[in-house]
């Protein structure tokens, strides 16, 4: 029996083993009290630049910030339609909706939990103007195709890789790039559980193209590029120093905190594999999951059943997401659904995520897998 509180993220373990270089970023901070872009902002921009492999990299508040500023900068009109996969977090509609444009979702593919190509062409039309992909629980969109699509019809693509950062897609001639880095605008999260966490809330965008970068870095900083003259409406969107200097630190550790997740996963598939009750999340071929969550599929309406079974064990889950975006009250009047959302139903009634990440053991682990094994529902 494992004693101690098992946790979906164990953060605090996490910190404790950098606790002297984060405190010593963190004080150096304080000591120049450039609490406002200071040093360490631009210091992390340029080092994900450099790991992203990305030309340009604008820090931001927060990951909801980094999609909405993305669009801003497209310069978009009322009326444009925005694609958007139907199973995923509120913020990725969120921000479509707030810039009165017109939010139309689309389904997902019941294995990878990302966008369906064929829900996507389907969906596209004369006023389509962008395509967001989702890299969801850390397992890239099937981006090859989507890029072909945005080719083909003249279309923006903005990745949401909020829950991805450090994942990797391979096209089919070889060539690797990190998710983001591939559509026109990418957008991450530092919110604490992510991949890459802060010690509150941060963000960040991507892209290749000088003026986009240009266009998002003024955006961000209330439109100016020189102080009080404002060349376009922006918003108040910046990273902290103090979270910057926590990121830089944290970026040091980002790969090895990578394959502690990997490691998890891995335990996770081959000790679960021939457990009849449920599915395991895939692995697409083409794709390096970073596993941000790892998410299991509940059979036979047995998917509440387990999770309290496992909360009666002392094992935490979460269910992401428990109601589709357009049965949400708050997008009712906002979205289009031009389809049927099969898989969209289907995942919301039957995914379960539990516990993974960086300081994961063999020890809790075998006691998660066996309270799964031993469920009789």
């Amino acid at each position: 029996m494992v004693i101690y509180p098992i946790q979906m993220v164990d953060l605090n373990s996490q910190y404790n083993k950098i606790k002297v270089e984060v405190d010593s970023a963190i004080q150096e901070v304080i000591d120049s009290s450039a609490f406002i872009n200071g040093k360490a902002v631009k210091t992390f921009e340029q080092s994900l630049a450099n790991y992203l492999q990305s030309k340009h990299v604008v820090a931001c508040a927060n990951g909801t910030d980094a999609l909405q500023i993305a669009l801003m900068a497209l310069e978009l009109e009322q009326g444009d339609e925005i694609i958007v996969p139907a199973f995923t977090y509120a913020a990725t509609a969120e921000v479509v909706a707030l810039l009165g444009l017109k939010l139309v979702m689309v389904d997902v593919e019941k294995g990878s939990f990302n966008i369906s190509i064929q829900a996507l062409e389907k969906a596209i039309t004369p006023k389509t103007k962008v395509i967001v992909p989702v890299h969801l629980f850390g397992q890239g969109a099937n981006m090859e195709p989507i890029m072909a699509l945005a080719s083909k019809y003249n279309l923006w693509v903005i990745e949401d890789n909020a829950q991805s950062l450090g994942s990797e897609y391979t096209f089919t001639n070889g060539k690797t790039f990190k998710t983001g880095t591939i559509g026109h605008i990418g957008c991450t999260s530092f919110f604490p559980s992510k991949n890459l966490g802060c010690f509150g809330d941060g963000g960040a965008l991507c892209t290749n193209d000088d003026q986009l970068a240009e266009k998002l870095k003024m955006i961000a900083n209330h439109g100016q590029k020189v102080k009080y003259h404002h060349s376009v409406i922006g918003c108040n969107s910046r990273l902290d120093t103090i979270q910057a200097a926590v990121l830089n630190v944290k970026l040091k550790y980002f790969e090895e905190h990578l394959l502690a997740r990997q490691k998890a996963a891995n335990f996770y598939d081959n000790t679960l594999k021939h457990c009849d009750l449920i599915d395991l999340p895939i692995k697409s071929s083409n794709t390096k999951h970073t596993y941000n969550q790892y998410t299991i599929k509940v059979k036979n309406g047995k998917r509440d059943a387990l999770q309290k079974q496992l909360s009666e064990n002392a094992v935490p889950s979460m269910i992401y997401y428990p109601i589709p975006l357009y049965k949400q009250e708050a997008f009712k009047k906002y979205v289009t659904c031009i389809a049927e959302m099969e898989n969209t139903e289907v995942l919301c009634d039957s995914v379960l995520s539990i516990p993974i990440h960086t300081e994961m053991n063999e020890e809790i682990q075998t006691y998660i897998v066996q309270t799964i094994n031993n469920f009789n529902g």
